[in-house]
């Protein structure tokens, strides 16, 4: 058995010069979530916004952009964890034959990833026409927690509702589920779209995403990963910090840059540029989290 952790393998490779990145962010540190010995440290891996079955001049390449995904997380130097999707899976289609078809196409191509573990959510593309029932058939539940290893991690459905809502149902399940966790113990939320307002007439923020924060603002260890909006950012609400993943499709502007939320354009000369996916390094011991940025080609 590797005795080594995660955070020990990356700062050996610092030291002998391999090209890790590691950002501390704002919001990102808490205090100790038990007076326990302190928990080992791992990293999962962060998928956004595939859109399997797209076809287009913002990305020519969409038929291999998946599978050289698949190949770089695979070349990662240890394995994650886990892996989780955070939504738009596959690209819209008014057809459900075709709805299917897309998701287990993309399913295929997914079971390639050497990894322990697969978790995934909808997005609207993949959700939205009907209320999450393709994706239910295939992937499973829209919404769920579970725990790894000192964090209690949930996943957030805001976009089965086609008006963009999470929902009073579901948000009595997050209110309920929370409620059996200890306060102090870290918390992760996935969703899809932000829980904030970015650019509403964009369509990047939840129409009661209010709501959950309200839920979540009381406990002292929350951060928030989500997608949909294509591009790395990140923002504060209190003590809460989100941040959303780069897409493995196509870039878009940055909020509000623009009056619309265009693609940007597709460069030849540097084919996936503004694509990607994440590593989060998890500290359970300290509520604290360190994100690394990967191309979709590594080179």
């Amino acid at each position: 058995m590797n005795t080594m952790n995660r955070r020990d393998f990356l700062n050996l490779m610092a030291a002998g010069g391999g090209a890790v990145f590691a950002s501390g962010l704002a919001g990102c540190a808490g205090m100790a979530s038990s007076g326990k010995a302190a928990r080992e440290d791992f990293y999962f891996v962060q998928m956004s916004d595939l859109h399997w079955g797209y076809k287009g001049p913002d990305n020519p390449d969409a038929l291999i952009t998946l599978g050289k995904a698949v190949d770089s997380v695979n070349a990662l130097d240890m394995p994650p964890e886990f892996i989780i999707f955070t939504g738009d899976i596959t690209h819209t289609t008014d057809d459900p034959a075709e709805r299917r078809r897309r998701m287990r196409e993309a399913r295929g191509i997914i079971a390639g990833l050497k990894v322990r573990k697969l978790y995934f959510m909808p997005g609207e593309h993949d959700a939205s026409l009907d209320r999450g029932a393709a994706f239910k058939e295939i992937f499973g539940a829209t919404h769920y927690s579970f725990e790894y290893d000192g964090i209690h991690f949930v996943v957030v459905d805001n976009v089965s509702d086609p008006g963009g809502k999470i929902g009073d149902e579901q948000l009595s399940w997050l209110k309920d589920d929370l409620g059996k966790v200890s306060p102090a113990l870290p918390i992760v939320v996935f969703t899809h779209r932000p829980l904030f307002d970015l650019v509403p007439k964009w369509d990047w923020a939840t129409r009661d995403g209010a709501e959950a924060i309200k839920i979540l603002l009381p406990y002292p260890n929350v951060t928030v990963f989500y997608g949909h909006i294509h591009q790395e950012h990140h923002h504060m609400t209190g003590h809460i910090a989100h941040h959303a993943a780069k897409s493995l499709i196509f870039p878009l502007p940055a909020p509000g840059s623009q009056e619309k939320r265009t693609p940007l354009p597709w460069d030849p000369a540097a084919p996936y540029r503004g694509l990607g996916f994440r590593e989060v390094d998890a500290t359970p011991s300290t509520a604290s989290y360190g994100i690394h940025e990967f191309p979709v080609v590594r080179t």
